[in-house]
């Protein structure tokens, strides 16, 4: 065992990673990334015609997912300085949700004359919002029909998830729909590329694909959605379903030729790229939820038993690790709301400031805020910039900053921007607590773990001793553990995790008197999150669908 090693793919939103591991104690040797090509084409169809797309697209090239993939291997086993023959398994991570409509040989359908152009071809990347629409409909006929499903999605359904996307294919493009032979999620894509078997991992399909207890939601359900869609899963969406850490197949020669590995060895069932972090940070334990933040965030945590919880995004058996039910849920964005504001918002004599003392402008604002009370700014952030993933499910909401003055500074509005996201992560936790969930620690991993003011402000604010994961790629690590299970060298991802996985334990501990002084906040900011997210006030909902007629005005000029 000391001497092989696995390969740990981590495909984010705007790169993809690679990350070679030691089996025997996740060693990580060597590593490469590389950045997609096109990015996120959320204006114009790059890699097409360049038309204008409409608000709340989000989508992706297939192409960059391969092309990063002959990078990144090969790079990152020449910086590991390894013996290839020593590689022993490959597993992979995505952004979840990320949707691909395909021919029946795995071929994307924007790769073909017919239909580069149309924007319903590309892939549907996980921010995607075209799709509210449909989940509206989605949900509200569960609701009148009682669909048992539901409520494993907390009684909503996030315009994220595949069938929303899928079903806005169906209704707004039915000349792709009909074209496509097979729908899928770019973690099952990519290891149907690796192997030439095309799986559905159990983890994503419970997750996104609405697959709960061996089944999808039933044709004559699907049929009152649309007539088109009643057979959308058994016939574009009819593989098998693999558990976490199973064999999909063997590395094909034509793949071992082009990364230099050995034909033939393990590529394991993909995951989601927030859970597989799980097994990276040794969170796979009951009551342990783990908490990935970067440009958004994502909650997971094992539980003894199904509990369904209001606007939970998912609950899966096995979801996360086998033998216990695996909870999500998340929030659409956090490090992209602090960029933003860094990006849209901040004078110029705070960048000046900045590369004058050789900080970043994020360095220099926090440096600021952390000399203030808490609440000394007078302000409540929402943090809905990018729609709300949980507890409300809704992509038509928006953001707020509220109790601004002619005397509110940027340092000011950057911490109320930092406690709101923290506020939603709080809103998650007690959401899962009182519906019987246990949260006994949050083990955190990802960009944000490195702003330690961030860190003891989420940990006061949730009231939850925070723990933090010492890798570095947590997504690729995780993956890398995947793999060495689906290889055989350990039984099962406990077990890998156990001797792959690091953490530092208790890192931040709950200061009894800021968490008072946040209390009074937090209390504020629920009655924003009802009276804005509830119904109380649908100005946000009106808003963005004054946007969207102002731009169909300005494309049909």
């Amino acid at each position: 065992m000391s001497d092989q090693y696995v390969i740990g793919l981590d495909y984010g939103t705007l790169s993809g990673r690679a990350l070679v591991v030691r089996v025997a104690d996740g060693r990580a040797m060597g590593t490469a990334v590389h950045e997609y090509s096109h990015a996120v084409m959320d204006r114009t169809l790059d890699a097409a015609d360049g038309r204008r797309l409409p608000p709340d697209f989000a989508l992706q090239d297939p192409a960059d997912y391969l092309e990063t993939l002959r990078r990144i291997v090969p790079e990152a086993v020449k910086d590991a300085g390894i013996d290839p023959s020593r590689v022993v398994g490959i597993g992979l991570d995505f952004t979840s949700a990320t949707v691909l409509a395909c021919k029946a040989d795995g071929t994307p359908l924007c790769q073909t004359d017919d239909f580069a152009n149309d924007p319903h071809a590309w892939v549907k990347l996980w921010k995607h919002h075209g799709a509210q629409e449909q989940a509206d409909r989605i949900v509200a006929l569960a609701q009148q029909r009682h669909e048992p499903w539901l409520a494993r999605y907390g009684g909503v359904l996030s315009a994220e998830m595949l069938m929303p996307k899928v079903l806005e294919t169906c209704q707004k493009a039915p000349d792709v729909y009909d074209a496509t032979e097979v729908f899928c999620d770019a973690l099952d894509w990519m290891t149907w590329q690796l192997t030439g078997v095309l799986t559905f991992a159990a983890g994503d399909s419970g997750y996104k694909r609405m697959y709960q207890d061996g089944q999808y939601p039933s044709k004559e359900y699907l049929g009152l959605l649309d007539e088109r869609f009643a057979d959308v899963f058994e016939t574009r969406m009819n593989a098998p379903v693999l558990p976490l850490g199973a064999r999909v197949g063997g590395l094909t020669a034509a793949w071992a030729a082009e990364l230099g590995l050995p034909e033939g060895i393990a590529v394991a069932s993909g995951n989601i790229d927030a859970h597989v972090t799980a097994a990276a940070v040794q969170a796979v334990e009951n009551g342990q939820m783990t908490a990935i933040m970067g440009t958004s965030a994502c909650y997971i945590v094992p539980g003894p038993e199904l509990k369904e919880v209001p606007g939970m995004f998912g609950v899966v058996d096995g979801g996360i690790v086998d033998g216990s039910w695996g909870y999500e849920a998340g929030q659409t964005a956090v490090g992209d709301i602090f960029a933003w504001f860094i990006t849209k918002c901040v004078p110029e004599s705070y960048t000046a400031e900045a590369a004058r003392r050789g900080l970043s402008v994020h360095d220099l604002l926090t440096e600021l805020a952390v000399t203030q009370e808490v609440g000394e700014h007078g302000l409540i952030g929402i943090d809905w910039h990018n729609g709300n993933r949980s507890v409300l499910a809704d992509a038509n909401l928006s953001g707020l900053l509220i109790g601004q003055t002619l005397t509110t500074t940027a340092e000011d509005q950057y911490r109320a921007l930092l406690e709101s996201t923290a506020f939603g992560a709080r809103t998650i936790i007690e959401s899962f607590r009182s519906a019987g969930v246990a949260i006994d620690e949050l083990v955190v991993a990802g960009g944000l773990v490195h702003n330690t003011f961030f860190m003891q402000m989420l940990c006061d604010i949730c009231r939850v001793p925070l723990s933090v994961g010492r890798t570095e790629q947590p997504g690729a690590l995780g993956s890398a553990v995947f793999a060495a299970v689906a290889a055989g060298v350990y039984p099962d991802v406990r077990a890998a995790s156990a001797a792959m996985g690091d953490k530092e334990p208790n890192v931040y501990l709950v200061d009894e008197t800021r968490a008072a002084q946040y209390d009074e906040l937090y209390s504020e900011y629920r009655i924003l999150h009802d009276y804005f997210g509830r119904g109380g006030n649908p100005v946000m909902h009106h808003l963005k669908d004054i946007r969207r007629r102002a731009h169909e005005r300005a494309a049909a000029r």
